[in-house]
């Protein structure tokens, strides 16, 4: 028997409703917030990861899915959506229209990684980003839709961490002082991060090793360095969440794992998942587009990792399971024939049934009708057809009676709107 490649999944029916539960509940807030929904491929050029991400972040040097396509050169499966949001943003030239523009995408990513409990190397997320705003009034509302989404999908043991990496210019300072408070502490560090150390030391921040993450709590703090401009941004974050009443922890070793923010970043965090307590994050990357190719335009952006919500969402699959309004149970060819007609007809007017069409006995129909949860059971036999009726039984009261089987399907739909 052929089995799933480790490190994929396969999403069932019981399970896809819950996903598509917070789908919709994603789709509506976002749109109510003004964002437009983007789809974009799944296959970039690796170029356009490698330039975007960081040559030395894990992702790129580790734990990307590439290979190679003729003379086209790499191609990448893409480990998260930004870039190529970005990309599209550029090469459409969306921002000629309107440079403020407002995106979001859900679907899959793909990283070469160690397979572990909610981490996936086909795995899924929720996206967005705007493009334009420079304010700290977009970081905050970014964070604010984040706690108002999880709220809606009853997540509760949440906690916000937010930072500012500052701007090319008090990071300068910052990584003068952090290059040097490494090679104090070469010794515990691990050998990915001795070799980042040279080359990009905030890397190192982002280093999950337990002895790097010990050595690295004394280190200095970006926000020390923080320019004036930087500092007020950061401040105009803050004072918003407060007005706003979310509570939040400034954590300063909190640098995202890729190299295109700036500024503001954040992540929600979880205590129902263990180590991998990151359920959501973000932040600024207001120099991707133009490093990209585009023109310098501001931006910011989330994204949500769905495996690990489905995990701690109190929601429950059963809970939101696509049960039958009604079942038809038919009980001989003749009534078959019939009620085929009704079944297909209650379907095209949004009445959702079920028909056996194994031509089993009422007992056997009306077990299933009860495992699926039907809400009546349309009875239609030989009798009843010569006697121009059906029996309705209504599966919670247990309580039947006799139809007439002109227009009835007009009967069912106003007997099912009555009970709305």
């Amino acid at each position: 028997m052929i089995q799933l490649i480790r490190g994929f999944k396969d999403i069932l029916p019981e399970e896809v409703e819950l996903w598509q539960h917070i789908e919709k509940t994603a789709r509506s807030l976002f749109e109510d917030f003004g964002f437009k929904e983007i789809r974009i491929p799944i296959l970039e050029h690796a170029e356009l990861f490698a330039r975007s991400i960081g040559e030395d972040t894990d992702i790129v040097e580790k734990e990307m899915y590439t290979f190679p396509d003729g003379k086209r050169g790499l191609i990448t499966l893409r480990p998260e959506a930004t870039a190529s949001v970005v990309r599209a943003y550029i090469q459409h030239s969306l921002y000629a229209k309107d440079p403020i523009q407002k995106f979001y995408t859900i679907g899959p990513m793909f990283r070469r990684e160690r397979p572990q409990k909610g981490r996936y190397r086909q795995f899924y997320q929720i996206n967005a980003e705007v493009f334009g705003i420079d304010s700290p009034l977009i970081d905050a509302q970014l964070i604010f839709m984040l706690v108002t989404f999880f709220s809606r999908l009853s997540v509760t043991e949440i906690e916000t961490h937010i930072n500012s990496l500052g701007c090319h210019k008090c990071r300068r300072d910052f990584k003068d002082a952090l290059s040097i408070f490494l090679s104090a502490a070469s010794e515990k560090l691990c050998a990915d991060c001795k070799r980042r150390s040279q080359r990009n030391p905030l890397r190192v921040l982002d280093c999950k090793v337990p002895s790097c993450k010990e050595a690295m709590a004394e280190a200095p703090s970006i926000l020390d360095y923080l320019c004036d401009e930087c500092s007020i941004h950061f401040n105009g974050v803050k004072n918003v969440l407060e007005k706003f009443n979310i509570p939040f922890v400034i954590d300063s070793l909190l640098v995202r794992g890729l190299d295109y923010y700036t500024r503001t970043t954040f992540e929600i965090q979880t205590s129902s998942l263990g180590t991998q307590n990151a359920i959501a994050g973000g932040g600024r990357y207001d120099t991707l587009v133009k490093t990209l190719g585009g023109p310098a335009q501001p931006a910011i952006g989330f994204a949500i990792g769905f495996d690990r919500l489905v995990e701690i969402t109190d929601l429950k699959s059963a809970d939101l399971g696509q049960k039958p309004d009604i079942f038809l149970a038919a009980l001989g060819e003749k009534s078959m024939s019939i009620v085929f007609e009704w079944f297909c007809a209650f379907c095209v007017d949004g009445i959702k049934a079920e028909l056996d069409l194994n031509g089993r006995s009422l007992k056997s129909q009306m077990k299933r009708a009860d495992r699926l949860g039907a809400e009546y059971v349309l009875i239609v036999g030989e009798k009843e057809l010569e006697e121009g009726s059906a029996i309705l039984r209504n599966m919670n009261t247990k309580e039947q009676a006799a139809i007439p089987i002109d227009d009835i399907v007009e009967r069912i739909k106003k007997e099912l709107s009555q009970k709305d």
